[in-house]
């Protein structure tokens, strides 16, 4: 390491798919940016990377594509990306490329750079572990550094014979810890948004169009259900309120926008699309049900058993090792076993009970925050030897 290397301004290439690695990307900029202080930021992403310093390139809103049959009609597009990707990447010719989940995309930038000699850092590892676990040797093979955010992926790796991995903690301790208004109280939260004197129930339905498609409609048949209480959209960022209104039929519902966690901490109880959203629920101790549904319904369940490697989807049963919160997937998420789960957590009882107990061993679990903190001066240790 050299005196030169030390002073060089550091140019870093940024790539996150989807709200929540728009998050994740943001709070590790901020960090490498106070640690770096002549950092140069350029990336795929989102607002929030924006705002934290970084050029966007292209918004994940134009670049989100989910779900196997999603994908298949859209492989033109997707390979359109990738090369505009690739292009932009060769003319910037950064210093480091720090991928940030979003699997199906990235390893194929994590190939190309390979080949062009750019070094590549993953941050949040893709789902390997959770199926097609062979993907570990195109890891082993692009990717010069993993720094995982769960202590298994630590494990999973190492005893596949990749040992270039790194834990520092999860950055969601971060954003919990740096929440907008953790302060502010359900009373306060109802006059802002004119909504009346009762209990809520927050409905995290995805940050996709196709999520949306998949599992909003099924959320909504619960309203008329439960009149004693009011149902709140938190509205993602990657959408927009006509992307809600088409699935009101007999009654609208707010859509609140940027309060996400706010929504769910005040919350009695949550619906919540399987993915980050599911964990930020339990750190914010709010009862849930996790809901998946895809293409395919009964026939989809029956292969993803199949070639799924876990025993859970929820991140907060992976971490727990254990069926903490109810996972109702595809066929299985219908009216009769979305209303029966959703009594348990909104009724005072022995399942909702629990689940808050166990919530509080999850927050122990997960660490200290300054997760992104750690996590930065590990890029920059690694990046300089």
């Amino acid at each position: 390491m050299t005196f030169d290397y030390l002073c060089k301004t550091m140019k870093y290439y940024v790539i996150a798919g989807e709200a929540s690695g728009d998050l994740h990307a943001s709070n590790l900029i901020k960090a490498l940016a106070e640690q770096d202080k002549t950092a140069e930021f350029r990336g795929w992403g989102g607002d929030l990377m924006s705002e934290a310093g970084c050029t966007i390139v292209r918004h994940y809103k134009e670049t989100a594509i989910m779900g196997f049959i999603t994908v298949l009609t859209h492989l033109n597009t997707i390979q359109r990306n990738i090369k505009e990707c690739c292009n932009d990447l060769q003319a910037w010719n950064p210093d480091v490329v720090v991928l940030v989940d979003y699997g199906g995309f990235n390893m194929r930038i994590a190939k190309f750079c390979k080949g062009v000699g750019i070094k590549t850092f993953y941050y949040i590892s893709p789902k390997i572990w959770a199926w097609n676990t062979k993907r570990v040797e195109k890891i082993k093979k692009y990717v010069d550094a993993m720094f995982a955010i769960f202590p298994f992926e630590v494990d999973f790796y190492k005893e596949r014979g990749y040992n270039n991995v790194f834990y520092a903690g999860n950055p969601l301790t971060d954003a919990i810890a740096n929440r907008p208004e953790p302060e502010l109280t359900f009373e306060q939260f109802i006059a802002r948004h004119n909504l009346p004197n009762k209990p809520m129930v927050a409905l995290v339905a995805g940050s996709r169009k196709q999520e949306l498609k998949n599992m909003l409609p099924k959320m909504l048949e619960m309203v008329p259900l439960f009149p004693e209480y009011q149902f709140i959209i938190a509205g993602a960022p990657s959408m927009t309120p006509e992307d809600y209104k088409p699935y009101f039929k007999d009654f609208e519902l707010p859509i609140i926008f940027g309060q996400t966690y706010q929504i769910v901490s005040l919350s009695r109880g949550a619906l919540v699309t399987s993915g980050t959203a599911t964990l930020e629920t339990a750190l914010l101790h709010t009862p849930q049900v996790v809901c998946y549904s895809g293409e395919g319904g009964a026939l989809y369940y029956a292969l993803f058993k199949i070639f799924v490697k876990v025993k859970y989807i929820s991140l907060v049963n992976l971490i727990m090792d254990r069926l903490t919160v109810v996972e109702l997937l595809m066929h299985k998420l219908n009216k009769k076993n979305l209303y029966r789960e959703s009594c348990k957590i909104l009724n005072d009882g022995e399942f909702r009970t629990n689940q808050l107990k166990e919530y509080k061993e999850l927050t122990e679990k997960m660490g200290d925050p300054n997760a992104s903190s750690r996590f930065a001066a590990l890029m920059l240790k690694e990046l300089r030897k």
